[in-house]
């Protein structure tokens, strides 16, 4: 039976299918729209279910704010080519509002949701899927609620998204702490939000960091005393080299080597464990002014933290949280 272009523009707006499949779907269901429209989402799901174990590193991250309620979702897919398309973004958005709509607090709870179409939401996402041919899955659902709540789309390109809510009404200071967050990464708001199993971690290599610099410390000024060349006596590869160039003996790198494994052993044996503990906590201090939203440097004025800047507007303005999602790698 042959189709009508008419038909097969319809039946695509209505299901959003390639123009090959509205014909093909048209075709096989004989002109008829709503045995097509079941044709073309059957087939939309097989083709999603092949391809589920694909990997998914791009898509399309939106925030909303909207009477007291934030959300922020990611729809993920396998290429920008489809993350950038109308389509894509219009079904993210759609899946964004009805979320924002429901105040849902977990992803599991968006999935659950029906989209205003009447179309279910994890179908539409499968759906989408078998039309553009990749996998697709939502992720990174976070949600804010309460008043004075700001939200920032990173150079409206859909790939990096934040919110931050503050105790009081504060526009430019909230729009500016977006952008805070998106620039900076911040792990946490202030140092006692910061989960301990972090802190211990980050603790620990500090302590093993210092240790190995007292250690490289003394082994250098072994080798200088000894009348040896840093650079030669830096690593094998360096005291390879040279021998191979004579700049030293075979008997001489056996003495690098000896006075590097000796000192280093004795370094390590005496290491002032007092000392240790002071430098690496100097280092934990450094990492929650790095990480910490609040003790982090402004990022307008490297000069000040985000507490004395917002402090600057009003001494009683402060953060309450902050939620950021991308789908970069960082």
């Amino acid at each position: 039976m042959k189709v009508s272009i008419a038909d097969i523009q319809k039946l695509r707006k209505m299901t959003g299918a390639g123009l090959a499949d509205c014909k093909k779907a048209l075709t096989e269901a004989e002109g008829d729209i709503e045995k097509a429209i079941e044709l073309v989402r059957e087939r939309g799901l097989a083709i999603a279910a092949k391809r589920s174990d694909r990997e998914t590193s791009n898509g399309c991250v939106l925030v909303k704010y909207e009477n007291g309620f934030a959300a922020m979702i990611a729809l993920k897919c396998e290429t920008d080519f489809v993350a950038n398309g109308a389509d894509y973004i219009k079904l993210t958005q759609s899946i964004l509002d009805v979320a924002v709509a429901n105040k849902c607090k977990t992803l599991d709870e968006v999935k659950a949701l029906t989209l205003a179409d009447g179309t279910p939401v994890e179908e539409a996402v499968k759906l989408r899927s078998g039309v553009t041919g990749e996998k697709m899955e939502l992720d990174g659902y976070n949600w804010l609620e309460g008043d004075n709540i700001y939200t920032y789309n990173h150079q409206n390109i859909n790939m990096l998204c934040t919110m931050v809510q503050l105790n009081k009404a504060a526009e430019e200071q909230g729009h500016n702490l977006t952008m805070q967050v998106a620039a900076m990464n911040p792990v946490a708001l202030n140092e006692n939000a910061v989960p301990q199993e972090v802190v211990d971690n980050e603790l620990k290599v500090a302590i093993e960091k210092t240790k190995e610099e007292q250690v490289e410390k003394a082994v250098a000024a072994a080798i200088k005393k000894a009348g040896y060349n840093a650079y030669i006596a830096e690593n094998e590869e360096h005291i390879n080299e040279g021998i191979q160039k004579g700049n030293i003996t075979e008997e001489q790198a056996e003495d690098i080597r000896r006075i590097k494994k000796e000192t280093a052993e004795q370094k390590a044996a005496n290491l002032p464990e007092q000392m240790i503990q002071n430098i690496a906590q100097g280092r934990l201090k450094k990492f929650f002014k790095e990480n910490c939203l609040l003790d982090q440097a402004f990022y307008q004025d490297g000069k000040i933290s985000v507490a004395d800047y917002l402090h600057q507007a009003d001494k009683e303005l402060d953060v309450v949280a902050y939620k950021r999602f991308t789908l970069r790698a960082e």
